[in-house]
């Protein structure tokens, strides 16, 4: 079961990336400062399909393409990448201002799907305290969307 205030936010990324593109998610616990609410999610999902205009081919590029070190041990040949992007929300919860609301979604990287774990349980380690991020599968995710907006 998940929040109200997840779902919103699950639902306000939809407005930014197609719901089916997204393979996993990991939410963040929301944060309290003051009227303030703020959450963040880091996002996998399938690489956007590049529409070419009628007839045109699409442009290549010739350059050479090197993976990162630490990709390059992990990542084989048929590993599939994954665009990785960050989600964020700003709720104003009291104030002049209550009830505004602001999401943004911002693609930041492509990487395996393996990568996009070991960066989140970084992050989690980085914080220095019991940071768990909640882990939905893609399953999980269009689950809201079949469910009716309480």
């Amino acid at each position: 079961m998940i929040t109200e205030t997840r779902e919103r936010f699950i639902r306000a990324i939809a407005e930014h990336i197609e719901p089916g593109r997204i393979v996993e998610a990991y939410f963040f616990p929301s944060i309290r400062q003051g009227p303030m609410e703020t959450g963040v999610a880091v996002l996998a999902a399938t690489p956007p399909v590049v529409a070419s205009v009628a007839g045109e081919t699409p442009l290549e590029f010739d350059l050479p393409v090197e993976p990162a070190p630490e990709d390059a041990a992990s990542a084989e040949p048929d590993d599939p990448r994954t665009e990785v992007l960050t989600a964020s929300y700003r709720w104003t919860r009291k104030g002049p201002d209550r009830g505004k609301w602001e999401v943004e979604v911002i693609a930041e990287a492509d990487a395996p799907l393996a990568t996009v774990e070991r960066v989140v349980r970084g992050v989690q380690e980085r914080a220095g305290e019991a940071l768990d991020a909640h882990r939905m599968s893609a399953n999980e995710i269009r689950t809201v969307f079949l469910e009716p907006i309480t």
